[in-house]
């Protein structure tokens, strides 16, 4: 299986601006002071040796990631603003004349999870089948207001794809797409749903918009059983450990810390930290990754974890 970040930003959309960019310049040019480059291939390997927060971005889309598994039919996690240019790159690779199966699997309805839809190219396209899978019952209704006047000019029925919708029950594993899925009731306003994707050779946990109170260990426990062995966790940690427990306690999201204690106990293989907090650069993001892994070269016991930041673009094989 595979694993493609469309969107890894958490409640609103960001994009860089002209101070960010002009600073990673910046520091391109005094890292390269001095220097001179034989070709464009060993400047390609100066860049990428000047840090991530500097040679890169982390993205601004909200979240949306791509499972591919063998077989034909298509799994998406999530419709934030990062579905647009997945739904570009499925009609670049597959035209508009030949029909698809997509699997939406929703975490939750708030705004930033479904905001994609009226944007996602596939949906309008006759032939087009989207199965959207869902732990609320008010998931159609969700997806038809947010493009009911005046909040948007097409209607829902304008589609041209055929939808369906799928309600999960916590405890009730269903096949989908070659795949045992099970879902997790979340701690986050309105309810959240984590989900477990296991196919024949990886497991994979879509973990976002959950809060982890330290002093509730029956639901921590629950978690951990939820993210056991694991070859890939995609985990909320848009919070430092200081603000998920003081100042944005109750807020529904989690930190860095907690994914990484989580999936340590757990026996997980690797953690990608996501749902960034919108409000941070991309310095700022390498910071809480660096401290992630230092933490958990601390608390390791036993098999070492994987520790990443996703990002917009990044593909992994699992």
């Amino acid at each position: 299986m595979k694993i493609r970040f469309w969107g890894t930003r958490g409640s609103i959309p960001v994009s860089l601006t002209t101070q960010d960019i002009r600073q990673k310049l910046l520091s391109t040019l005094q890292a390269a002071n001095g220097r001179t480059f034989a070709d464009e291939a060993e400047m390609a390997r100066f860049i990428a040796g000047l840090g991530f927060e500097v040679s890169g971005t982390f993205g601004g889309h909200t979240s949306c990631v791509q499972l591919i598994p063998e077989g034909p039919e298509h799994v998406i996690l999530d419709l934030g603003s990062g579905v647009r240019p997945l739904g570009q790159h499925m009609l670049a690779r597959h035209g508009p004349g030949q029909p698809q199966t997509y699997h939406v699997f929703l975490s939750h309805l708030h705004w930033d999870h479904i905001m994609g839809l009226p944007f996602f190219t596939p949906a309008y396209l006759p032939g087009n089948r989207i199965v959207v899978h869902s732990g609320h019952a008010k998931a159609r209704a969700a997806l038809r207001r947010q493009q009911d006047e005046p909040s948007f000019p097409v209607d829902f029925d304008y589609f041209g794809a055929d939808f369906e919708f799928v309600v999960h029950t916590p405890g009730v594993a269903q096949t989908v797409a070659g795949m045992t899925v099970d879902v997790m009731r979340q701690r986050h306003s309105g309810d959240s749903y984590g989900w477990r994707f296991v196919d024949p050779t990886s497991r994979v946990i879509y973990s976002t918009d959950s809060e982890h109170h330290v002093d509730d260990l029956t639901e921590r426990q629950a978690f951990v059983d939820f993210f056991r062995g694991a070859d890939a966790v995609i985990f909320d940690a848009m919070y430092s450990l200081a603000e998920a427990v003081s100042v944005k306690a109750d807020w529904g999201h989690s930190s860095n810390i907690a994914g990484v204690e989580m999936c340590l106990e757990a026996r997980a293989k690797r953690l990608f930290l996501y749902h960034h907090e919108p409000v941070h650069s991309d310095s700022q993001i390498v910071q809480i990754l660096q401290e992630s892994r230092r933490y958990e070269e601390i608390m390791r016991e036993g098999q070492p974890l994987e520790v990443h930041a996703a990002w917009d673009g990044l593909e992994v094989t699992l």
